[in-house]
Parts: structure tokens; C-alpha cells; sequence
């Protein structure tokens, strides 16, 4: 053993020694250099020194006084008795003595002990929370570092719970207790909140202040700890929501009785929403709001969702199923999952349009796809700025079931529901279902029927286009590579032109292609609103769905005029009646098809000759003409919808509404399929027939189109005019 380690345990013997000397026998040892105590702790024990007994007769035994190996081992073992009790001069002292300041040494005791805050005032009021003896016995106080520090972090709660009980039994039923084995996480215990002035005592500002410090508190664990802010339930992001919601912006403006975290959550007893007794859970939610939205849990109360709750179903909706939890937003914020705008798809469609909830209650199940297939949810979808959503009709909270005489929906108070939004609406606005759908037979059969026969129509008509421009295109293909093997000679045509559209009727037809394209641009945009298309005109303005609907009007009108001015074309000029002559059918018309496919199919060695309309430019012509009355009528009926309904009952409007959308499909697909091809797709015209904008066709595109037209007009100019015979004089 060296020398240094030789004085190291010099030193340590010598310290022993005195330290036992001052502690056992008390004597008159200079310890830090004190002056020895007018009174030795030694004798101060001949009459304190702990003894087992009861303090009263009848009273269990008990340890009274001090222990002296206790003491030994407190943080005050150091300290002669009468440098507490200094009123003692003597052994012989009263028996009342003066309580023990202990802010004589411990200057900082109230800083540290701001969950008892009266400790920081002046003059210390009397009380166990001012009273230092109340939780730490001075003579047998461990230090703070001590591992059996009463109250270390494990059983803090174990300690303060001696006085607030309550508390104690509440936080220790709570998630912050629960303590998961092999987990490295560190539940917090008491001082880990109330370390900071967040308690109603504590502060003696404006509760605001109070409730801020608490969001702060409960967010430096759930947003700033590492261990807590990665939780996937209850995480960073999910709990910092709060200060961006109602209830937070509140707080943040001063407003004094806004939720905070304490609030909905509770003080102590705070725990996850699936457990039972949690002020969170489903089953209690109701009363936690209604502290504040008292009115709104008394209509909730009443509503089908509050009695299924109450029946024990728990897939039934709660506030915070609509709502949303920490980010509670305003009803008006655009951003809000109860705005009017999203009401209906970020809320009632989690449960409405849910295989599994709708199967498992027996609910309608296309409720929900009903609605937003309506003129309301397309709306909807739309980004129309006013609004119908599900709350329009059904109330939102005192939703009623439809069969309840005191349901907004049930069948007798339909008027009065429809009547908010459509002033004048009669008893035949009921007459039909509400969610319609031309999908469900049973539901809605007249629109099932009307929605098959129009599907079937379109498959027919669409696909026989098809079919018939297809075996055109082919055969025009293999015409013109005939021409290029030399197989096949092209006559050759004199360079002329000839007008095959007046001036007149170029305009009509700029006038019927403006308006059909603006329609259908207009009206597919509100029914297939989600399209990425429609997604970026709807981006050009907030108020994208209003000028649609505006457009599509004008866009109508235009199309009806439009319409009455060919008819007065047709009757009350020259051209017009020649025009209206030579699209009326003919017997022709119905076998030209059958010789045209003969031809195309290589059955025929030529196509027969037309003249001025084929049975293509016929057919078009005429279910233009059918489907303009038709889109017009049924148009009208949509637009002039009070009027309608109550002419028509809301059945006639759906019945409306369904012709109106397939037509629209039949039409559009017709032109594409049938007119793009024969004015622009057609080999023979690629890339277009210029007609419709220079009014002419030269001779070699009327030999092929309408040969029949072009001998009559060559015909005609070979014939003089009626006059007097020539060389002659007129024979009266």
C-alpha cells in the first residue's frame, strides 16, 4: 500500500471517529467548526428516545420519540436538537415549545414546493400544506438522493395520496401509472405536472392562464417527448392539433371558459378512451361535452345514435366521431370535417357507406351513394359555395329515425323539411322516395326500367356505330392501297366547287356546335365532379360551380333558340323548305344501311349513290332534332324545379333527372362516334370536311359523298332557263 492510500484511510478513520462522536454521545466536538450545543443531543434522548407504547390507554402501541438509528440515517443527522429547537437553553425546558422554523435553512422552500403555493406566502398561513412536519419527519427525513426517499418517483403517489386520496386513487387507475414490464418507458408520477404552478390553487391569475399552462404542460410530453410524441394513437402530431382547434384558438384569445386538456381528459383519473370509466370514453362523452354544449348533448341525447349508444353499441356515433377529437374545428371553417361542404363524405359516410356497418345493422346500404349521385351531393362534390348536405334534412344532432312522427324525415313533416329550402313546396314533393336510385329495382323501379331501356339503347346504338364506321374505315383503307399498288385507278375530276351549306345555315350549325359543347362540358362537369378534367376548371375559381350552372343555362337557351330559329328557317325561307324536303325520310333510307354493309363486307362490287342527305346524315339529323325536345323539356323540368315538383311530384323530377343524364350520354357518344368520324376521322376527309366553315365541296368529295346531288346540279346548269325559243319571237 503506497503512501496516498495510506493518508486516504488516515483521513477516513479520523472523520468516523468524530462523526460517531457528534452523533452518539453529543459531545462538545467541533463539526464544520461550529460551537458545541448548550445542550447534548445525548441529553436530550434520556427523555426523547423513541419507546413502544400507546398514547393513550385503550390506544394501540406505537413507536413515540425518536429513534436514534432513524436519525442516524436522516438528512438532518448532523445537526445537534438544539439548532432547531432553539428556544432551548437548557435540559430542563416547557413542554410547549415554539414551532421549528425550518426556512431559517431552507431559504428556498417554497421555489420547490410550488404545489403547496400557500408555502409562498407572507405570513405562512397555518395549515398541513404550510406545515413542513406534514409530509417529512424531521427526525427520520431521508435525503433526497436516499433510495428510500418517501417521495422518490415509485412511490410518490404512494405518498402524497396520505392527503389527497382521491387524487392518488384516480391517478393511479390512470395510463399515466401504468407501467408496462420490459418497457423502457418512465410514467410520470406527481411531480412530474405539479412541479409548475398548473393546480386551481396555484394561481391567483385569470383561469386562462391556468388552463394555457396546462395545454403547455400536457404538450411538453405528448408533442416534445420523444417517448410519448411517437405514439401512434395519441402522438405529436394527433395532440398538437389541439392548439390549432376551436378550443385552443379560444384559449389563445382570452376566452377563459374554453375546453382545455383537463377539461374533456379529467386531472388524475386520465385514460385512454377505450377504457370504461374514462370521461373520453363513448359511453361518457356526452356528459363531458355537455359541460360546455350543454344544448347540443340535450338534442344528441335524443337522437338514434344516442339511444344505440346507450343500448350498448359502440359503433354508434359519438361527438368526437363527427367532430373529430383535438382538432376540433369551427362549422364554418372550410377545413372543419362538419363544414357544410364536407359533412357528408369526411362524416356520415365513415358509417353510411360501410359495408361492414351497414351489413352488420341492417342500414340501407346506398343511402349514402344516393346521396351524393343526387343534384345535392353532386353539389357537393361540386364545390358549390351554398350547400344541401345530410345535416340539411336530418337535423345534426337530434337525428331521428325516418319511422319517428318527430323526425324532420318522417313522411308528414317532408313539406315543412323540403319547404327551408324550396319556398312553396306541396304535398306532391313526397311522392317518391328521397334517396333515389336507378339502380335498385325495388326501390325506384320506374327509374330502374328508364335507366335499362337508355343503357341498352346506348349499347345498341353506340356499339352498331361502331361496328358500321369500322367496316367504313376498313374498307376506305383498303380502297385507297388499292390506289397506291396501281390495283385500282382513281378517275380523275375536274377542280370545282360547290356549295353544299349557305351562309345561312353555317351559322346555325356554329350556333348548335357552340351550344352542344358548352352542355356538355357544363353538365358533366356536375356529375362527374371529382374528374381530373373538372378538377381544373373548378381550380380557376372559388365559385366554379355556380358559373357552371349559370353557363349550362345561357348554354340551354341558346340551344332552344337556336332550335326555333332553324324552324323558322325551314318554314319561312326557299332553302330551308328544299332543306327540310331532302331530310325527310325515304324508303331508300332503310335499305341504302343494308347495301352499304354488303359493299363494305366485299358482298357488293359498288355503294350506292346518294344524293344531297344519306341515311347517316338523316339519322343525325333527326335525333338531333329529338334528342334538342327531349334535353329541352327535361332541362326545363330541372331548372324550374319548385314548379316541377309540385307539378310533377319528385318522382316526375327524377324521372326527368334520369332521362336528362343518359340522353346527355347517348348524344355525346353519337357525335363522337357517328359525326367526328364521318366530318373529321373518314379517310376520305382527314383531317376535315370543310364545309361547315367554307360552305363548298369540291367535285371529287360530292362524286364520292353525293353523287346523285352532283349530277342533278350538273344537270341543272346544262338545262336553259325558261324564256322565248331562240331565233324566234314569242308565237302570241
Amino acid at each position: 500500500m503506497n503512501t496516498s492510500a495510506l493518508l486516504r484511510l488516515f483521513a477516513g478513520v479520523v472523520w468516523v471517529g468524530l462523526s460517531a462522536a457528534v452523533w452518539v454521545r453529543g459531545e462538545e466536538a467541533i463539526v464544520g467548526g461550529k460551537p458545541p450545543p448548550v445542550v447534548p443531543n445525548s441529553e436530550c434522548l434520556d427523555c426523547h428516545e423513541a419507546e413502544f407504547k400507546a398514547r393513550k390507554k385503550g390506544q394501540p402501541k406505537e413507536w413515540i420519540g425518536i429513534k436514534p438509528a432513524a436519525y442516524e440515517q436522516s438528512a438532518h443527522w448532523g445537526l445537534a436538537c438544539v439548532e432547531c429547537h432553539t428556544s432551548i437553553t437548557e435540559p430542563e425546558h416547557p413542554s410547549k415549545l415554539p414551532k421549528v422554523d425550518c426556512l431559517s435553512c431552507h431559504e428556498d422552500t417554497a421555489a420547490k414546493h410550488a404545489f403547496h403555493p400557500r408555502m409562498a406566502l407572507n405570513p405562512r398561513p397555518e395549515g398541513e400544506d404550510t406545515s413542513c412536519a406534514s409530509c417529512h419527519d424531521p427526525h427520520e427525513m431521508l435525503a433526497g438522493k436516499h433510495p428510500d426517499f418517501p417521495f422518490a418517483a415509485r412511490v410518490q403517489a404512494e405518498a402524497c395520496g396520505r392527503c389527497h386520496q382521491e387524487a392518488q386513487q384516480g391517478f393511479l387507475a390512470s395510463a399515466h401509472a401504468l407501467n408496462v414490464p420490459g418497457s423502457d418507458r418512465r410514467p410520470p408520477n406527481c411531480l412530474s405536472c405539479h412541479r409548475d404552478p398548473i393546480s386551481a390553487q396555484a394561481l391567483k391569475s385569470p383561469t386562462v392562464e391556468l388552463k394555457l399552462a396546462q395545454a403547455v404542460l400536457c404538450e411538453s410530453c405528448h408533442v416534445g417527448h420523444p417517448g410519448a410524441g411517437e405514439q401512434p394513437t395519441a402522438g405529436a402530431k394527433f395532440v398538437a392539433g389541439f392548439d390549432l382547434s376551436v378550443h385552443g384558438a379560444a384559449l389563445q384569445a382570452g376566452k377563459a371558459d374554453a375546453a382545455s386538456c383537463v377539461d374533456c381528459h379529467g386531472a388524475h383519473a386520465m385514460n385512454k378512451a377505450a377504457v370504461g370509466s374514462a370521461s373520453i370514453n363513448r359511453l361518457h362523452l356526452t356528459e363531458t361535452c355537455a359541460r360546455c354544449h350543454e344544448k347540443q348533448a340535450d338534442d344528441y341525447r335524443q337522437s338514434v345514435h344516442a339511444i344505440a349508444l346507450g343500448q350498448g353499441n359502440l359503433d354508434s356515433a359519438g361527438c368526437t366521431s363527427c367532430h373529430g377529437e383535438h382538432d376540433i374545428k369551427p362549422h364554418k371553417d372550410p377545413a372543419s370535417r362538419v363544414h357544410s361542404a364536407n359533412l357528408a363524405q369526411q362524416v356520415c359516410a365513415e358509417c353510411h357507406d360501410s359495408v361492414r356497418l351497414t351489413r352488420r345493422y341492417g342500414l340501407s346500404s346506398d343511402t349514402f351513394k344516393t346521396f351524393t349521385d343526387s343534384y345535392h351531393g353532386l353539389a357537393v362534390r361540386g364545390g358549390a359555395v351554398s350547400v344541401v348536405n345530410c345535416a340539411s334534412c336530418h337535423g345534426s344532432h337530434i337525428i331521428k329515425s325516418q319511422e319517428d312522427p318527430t323526425s324532420s324525415v318522417h313522411k308528414a313533416n317532408l313539406v315543412q323539411t323540403c319547404g327551408e329550402c324550396h319556398p312553396g313546396a306541396g304535398d306532391r314533393f313526397t311522392i317518391g322516395a328521397v334517396h333515389s336510385s336507378d339502380e335498385h329495382r325495388d326501390g325506384s323501379p320506374v327509374l330502374y326500367w328508364i335507366a335499362t331501356f337508355y343503357l341498352i339503347l346506348i349499347a345498341g346504338t353506340v356499339g352498331g356505330m361502331l361496328v358500321h364506321n369500322g367496316l367504313d374505315f376498313l374498307k376506305k383503307i383498303r380502297r385507297k392501297l388499292a390506289i397506291q399498288k396501281g390495283e385500282l385507278v382513281e378517275p380523275h375530276v375536274a377542280h370545282r366547287l360547290y356549295v353544299r351549306m349557305t351562309g345561312h345555315e353555317r351559322l346555325q350549325h356554329l350556333v348548335l356546335v357552340i351550344s352542344f359543347v358548352v352542355l356538355v362540358v357544363t353538365g358533366f362537369m356536375l356529375r362527374f365532379p371529382e374528374a381530373w378534367w373538372v378538377v381544373g376548371l373548378r381550380s380557376l375559381s372559388a365559385r366554379a360551380f355556380e358559373w357552371r350552372g349559370l353557363i349550362h343555362r345561357v348554354a340551354g337557351v341558346i340551344m332552344l333558340a337556336g332550335g326555333a330559329w332553324h324552324v323558322w328557317y325551314l318554314a319561312g325561307t326557299r332553302p330551308g323548305r328544299q332543306l327540310f324536303l331532302d331530310l325527310l325520310p325515304r324508303w331508300r333510307d332503310v335499305t341504302d344501311p343494308w347495301r352499304v354493309l354488303r359493299y363494305n363486307l366485299g358482298l357488293a362490287p359498288t355503294k350506292p349513290a346518294f344524293g344531297r342527305f344519306s341515311y347517316i346524315e338523316k339519322v343525325e339529323y333527326w335525333a338531333m332534332v329529338w334528342g334538342t325536345l327531349l334535353m329541352g323539356i327535361t332541362g326545363a323540368v330541372l331548372w324550374f324545379d319548385n314548379t316541377s315538383m309540385n307539378l310533377f311530384a319528385k318522382l316526375g323530377f327524377d324521372v326527368a333527372r334520369t332521362v336528362h343524364y343518359y340522353e346527355a350520354i347517348l348524344a355525346t357518344l353519337a357525335i363522337i362516334c357517328w359525326h367526328f368520324y364521318f366530318v373529321i376521322f373518314n379517310p376520305d376527309v382527314y383531317p376535315m370536311n370543310l364545309a361547315w366553315l367554307t360552305g363548298q365541296m369540291s367535285e371529287a368529295e360530292m362524286r364520292e359523298e353525293h353523287p346523285l346531288q352532283l349530277e342533278a346540279m350538273k344537270a341543272a346548269e346544262q338545262t336553259p332557263p325558261p324564256g322565248p325559243p331562240p331565233g324566234g319571237s314569242d308565237p302570241a
